[in-house]
């Protein structure tokens, strides 16, 4: 039971953290706008979040002018993307443990 809670990563403790990386595995990428919608989260908070995850090299950000607007996207890297199905096998094998 341990080893099976050791596997689990830090950096998805936050459900914010886990919803951007879940919306970011079923999509391409991601506008900052969109992202903010789907996750009814405030500008410094998701910003907050997704900081830590750029950081960790979890997501990947793309800035752009579209027109003469700043268009900011994001997209799952592979080492996010191991990271975070590692995580969520970790969690499936907690739920399905027995003693």
């Amino acid at each position: 039971m341990k080893d099976i809670i050791n596997n689990l990563n830090k950096i998805f403790d936050s459900r914010m953290r886990l919803g951007i990386m879940s919306v970011l595995m079923v999509n391409d990428w991601v506008e900052f706008k969109n992202m903010k919608e789907m996750l009814d989260a405030t500008d410094g908070n998701l910003a907050s979040h997704i900081k830590a995850l750029e950081k960790n090299e979890y997501i990947e950000v793309r800035k752009m002018f579209v027109g003469r607007k700043p268009q900011t996207s994001y997209r799952v890297t592979k080492l996010g993307e191991k990271a975070f199905k590692n995580h969520l096998d970790a969690l499936e094998k907690l739920l399905n443990s027995r003693d």
